[in-house]
């Protein structure tokens, strides 16, 4: 199998060593080096229903980037696209993942990315690939990124947890989860008004036993701070 190593204290790379003729897939433009014994190739993961779903519903790229070890063995180093950190994480056959929008970076090639729809509510409120949403199943090791420092809370039993929509990576699949707001008072539309004065928007809350990934940084309002920042936008 090859070895995931996240090698960086600050936006750190994701290294890959390969044996000969083991294969990895990556996110379209994230390969920063790799070994001359290393071949490169784009290619449409799971054809091109699959490709065009990824696109059109996640954002993903239509072409993800095929790295396999033709001539030898031999190592790559990989980058997301955002500044943040990077998590590996084993998918088996009881631990599959849900992923929000351009969180992955790279899996072994026993990972299957598929697109799951979600149910109404998730999909208007959540913000997490509108009515689909990624997910990660079979076997190997998948890595995944988001804007900023990571976090890897274990949700329990009797321990729910509810985490501000925005900085969520991914998720056990195995986890139960529902959208709310992030106040309460007044009814929906009570704590709909509540949570956009407060500047908190949807929360997810998550219920079970498995792993929630989180990031430190909201990309959006990030986003919208830069372009506060730009001259001429003084408002």
């Amino acid at each position: 199998m090859a070895t995931f190593t996240v090698t960086g204290d600050v936006d750190p790379f994701l290294h890959i060593s390969l044996k000969r003729g083991e294969k990895i897939y990556c996110e379209a433009n994230a390969m920063v080096m790799m070994e001359a014994t290393l071949d490169l190739k784009g290619k449409m993961t799971g054809g091109i229903g699959a490709a065009l779903m990824r696109r059109f519903a996640n954002g993903e790229s239509f072409f993800q980037e095929h790295i396999e070890a033709v001539r030898g063995d031999g190592d790559c180093l990989l980058s997301p696209t955002l500044p943040g950190a990077v998590e590996v994480l084993d998918v088996n056959s009881s631990a599959g993942y849900k992923l929000t929008d351009g969180a992955f970076v790279a899996a072994e090639t026993g990972v299957n990315l598929t697109v799951r729809t979600q149910n109404v509510g998730s999909a208007l409120f959540g913000g997490t690939g509108g009515f689909f949403i990624m997910e990660a199943t079979g076997t190997g090791k998948l890595a995944v990124s988001g804007f900023g420092s990571s976090f890897v809370i274990d949700v329990e039993p009797g321990k729910d947890v509810i985490i501000d929509n925005a900085h969520v990576i991914a998720w056990d699949s195995r986890l139960q989860h529902e959208i709310s707001v992030a106040t309460s008072g007044g009814g929906f539309f009570g704590s709909l008004v509540n949570s956009v004065t407060s500047g908190e928007g949807m929360v997810l809350k998550f219920s079970g036993r498995g792993k929630v990934i989180i990031c430190s940084r909201n990309r959006e309002n990030f986003a919208s701070w830069l372009l506060k920042m730009l001259p001429g936008n003084d408002s």
